[in-house]
C-alpha cells in the first residue's frame, strides 16, 4: 500500500457513523479530526430486515457531510467499514450503491469477528502496553463484540447478536421502561452472553476488563457523575441506574448528570446488555477506553503501509492450515502475475492471494477441489478481509479450474483477465516441477479477445500442454469469450 501523510477511517455503525482522521508520522498516528453523527441505522430495520427510507436518508445525508470533509483525499487513504446493520439488511446492496455515491469512496462490509479484531486494535493502541490479558467489550447498535487479547494481539474474539439499538426498540418501545421489560431484556442478553461464558472469556481468562464505544463511555460517565466510580463502570453503578430507570418508567423523563441527549433513547438496551455481561463473565469493574473500531481501522491501514498487512498474514495461516503445496502455489502465482500486465495494484494483490490459496480445497477432496476451496474462502473467518474481498477471491479460486460455463459473470466483467491468468498459471505448471519451467509467454487482451503467444518449438516438444491449451481455448468459447493462440 502506498504511504499517505493522512489517513481517514469511517465506521458505519448500527447506531452512529464516525469519521476519524489521523496524521502519519513514521509508525505513529496522531488523530486530529473526528466527526460523529447518530444515524440509528439498526432502528430502521423493519420486520423483514430491510432498511426503511428514513434511516437510509439519515445515513446518506451523514455520508454526504463526511464526503465534504474527505474531498481531495486519495482513494487509498480512506477506508469505510460497515458493520452489523449492513450485514443483516436484505436491501444492503441497493443501499450501498447510493452510500458509495454519497461518500465518494468504496464501502466494505466486515464479518463480526473481523469487526472484533479492528475494535481490539483500536482499544489496545489507546491503552498502556502492559503484560496482562485484557477482556474488551464493545456494545454497538446491532451487535456486541467480546475479545480477549494480549498486547496488540487479539487471542479470541466473538460477535454476539445483541446491541443497544436493537434491544431498546425490542424491549423498551417508545422509551417505556418497567421491571418486567428490564428483566426480559437482561435474560435475553444473558442467554446470548452464555455463548462466550467459559474459561476464555470468563473471569479466570483475563486480568482487566475494558469497555469501548458509546454505550461503555456513557455508562462509565454515569457511574462517575453519580458517585459510583472514578470513570469506570461498576456493578453497583449499573444496579443503581437500573432501579432509577424502572422508577422513572420512561427514558424521556431521564435527566441525570452525565447522560447526553443522543444516548438517552438507547441507554436502557445498552444497560441490560452490560448487566448481563457483568453477571455472566464475572466482571466487577470495567475501565473505559478512548479507542474503538475507527481507530482500529486507521492502525490496520498503517500496518498495510509498513508491510504488516493482516491479509497477508491470514493467507499464510490458511496455507499452513490447509497444507498447501507452497512451491506449487509460488509457481502459479509467479506465472499468473507475469501474465497480468495492467498496473492495477488491488487486482494484482487479489490475483496473488487467489494463486496462493487455489489448492486449499485439496485438503477436503481432490475431486472438485476448486469448489471446496471457494466454499472455504466464502465462509471462513479471514482476519483483515472484507466480505467483498473474500467473495472475489473465492470466485477466482472457483473459476480457476473446471468449467467456465456456470459462472454468472457478464462478458465484460473485470474478473475475466484475472481468471485467465490464474488458469494459465496452473495449466503451465501441471508438472509441479522447477526442472521443467514454462516457456516465455505473452498475453494481450483487447476488445474482448485475448491472445496468448507461446513459442512453437516449445509446443511441439510438449504435446500434453498443447492439448490442454487447445481444450482451454474451447472452454473459453463455451463461455462466449475468445482466447487465441498466437
Amino acid at each position: 500500500m502506498q504511504p499517505y501523510p493522512t489517513l481517514a477511517a469511517i465506521d458505519l455503525g448500527s447506531n452512529s457513523f464516525h469519521l476519524q482522521v489521523g496524521r502519519v508520522e513514521g509508525e505513529q498516528l496522531f488523530y486530529f479530526d473526528a466527526i460523529k453523527e447518530s444515524v440509528r441505522l439498526a432502528g430502521g430495520l423493519n420486520a423483514n430486515k430491510r432498511l426503511d427510507a428514513a434511516s437510509q436518508r439519515r445515513a446518506l445525508n451523514c455520508l454526504a457531510r463526511f464526503a465534504e470533509r474527505l474531498r481531495g483525499m486519495p482513494a487509498g487513504s480512506v477506508r469505510a467499514v460497515g458493520t452489523s446493520a449492513l450485514r443483516v439488511a436484505r436491501n444492503a446492496p441497493e443501499f450501498l450503491e447510493k452510500a458509495r455515491a454519497a461518500l465518494g469512496f468504496e464501502i466494505e462490509i466486515v464479518a463480526g469477528r473481523e469487526e472484533a479484531r479492528l475494535i481490539y486494535l483500536g482499544v489496545s493502541h489507546s491503552l498502556p502496553l502492559i503484560p496482562r490479558t485484557r477482556l474488551v467489550v464493545d456494545i454497538g447498535g446491532g451487535s456486541t463484540e467480546c475479545i480477549v487479547g494480549d498486547g496488540y494481539e487479539p487471542r479470541d474474539r466473538e460477535s454476539l447478536r445483541m446491541g443497544c439499538v436493537l434491544f431498546s426498540s425490542r424491549y423498551f418501545p417508545e422509551g417505556r421502561i418497567d421491571r418486567a421489560a428490564m428483566k426480559a431484556a437482561e435474560i435475553a442478553a444473558r442467554i446470548e452472553t452464555r455463548i462466550v461464558a467459559g474459561p476464555v472469556f470468563g473471569r479466570g481468562g483475563w486480568v482487566e476488563a475494558v469497555g469501548s464505544s458509546g454505550t461503555a463511555r456513557a455508562l462509565g460517565e454515569l457511574c462517575r457523575s453519580n458517585g459510583y466510580s472514578d470513570g469506570a463502570i461498576t456493578l453497583d453503578g449499573l444496579h443503581w441506574l437500573r432501579e432509577h430507570l424502572v422508577k422513572l418508567g420512561s427514558v424521556d423523563l431521564l435527566d441525570i448528570p452525565g447522560l447526553k441527549a443522543d444516548r438517552r433513547p438507547v441507554i436502557a438496551g445498552g444497560l441490560a446488555i452490560m448487566l448481563a455481561i457483568f453477571e455472566e463473565l464475572g466482571v466487577e469493574r470495567m475501565n473505559v477506553a478512548l479507542g474503538a473500531m475507527r481507530e482500529g481501522i486507521l492502525w490496520d491501514m498503517l500496518g498495510r503501509v509498513h508491510d504488516r498487512d493482516m491479509r497477508d498474514v491470514t493467507v499464510s495461516q490458511f496455507q499452513r492450515r490447509y497444507q498447501v503445496d507452497m512451491a506449487q502455489a509460488l509457481r502459479v502465482e509467479t506465472l499468473a502475475l507475469g501474465l497480468f500486465q495492467p498496473e492495477q495494484p488491488e487486482a494484482r494483490q487479489r490475483l496473488a492471494w487467489a494463486a496462493r490459496l487455489h489448492e486449499i480445497g485439496i485438503s477436503i477432496a481432490h475431486s472438485g477441489f476448486h469448489k471446496h476451496g471457494a466454499y472455504i474462502l466464502e465462509n471462513a473467518d479471514m482476519p483483515g478481509f472484507s466480505r467483498r474481498d473474500q467473495a472475489f477471491i473465492a470466485l477466482l479460486v472457483r473459476a480457476g479450474h473446471g468449467s467456465l460455463g456456470k459462472l454468472a459473470l457478464a462478458p465484460d466483467a473485470d474478473a475475466w483477465p484475472l481468471i485467465l491468468c490464474l488458469r494459465l498459471g496452473q495449466l503451465f505448471n501441471m508438472s509441479r516441477s522447477d526442472s521443467a519451467p514454462p516457456p516465455p509467454l505473452a498475453l494481450r487482451c483487447a476488445a474482448g479477445v485475448c491472445q496468448l503467444s507461446v513459442p512453437c518449438d516449445w509446443l511441439k516438444d510438449n504435446p500434453l500442454t498443447r492439448a490442454a491449451l487447445e481444450e482451454e481455448v474451447r472452454e473459453w468459447a463455451t463461455a462466449g469469450l475468445r482466447l487465441e493462440l498466437a
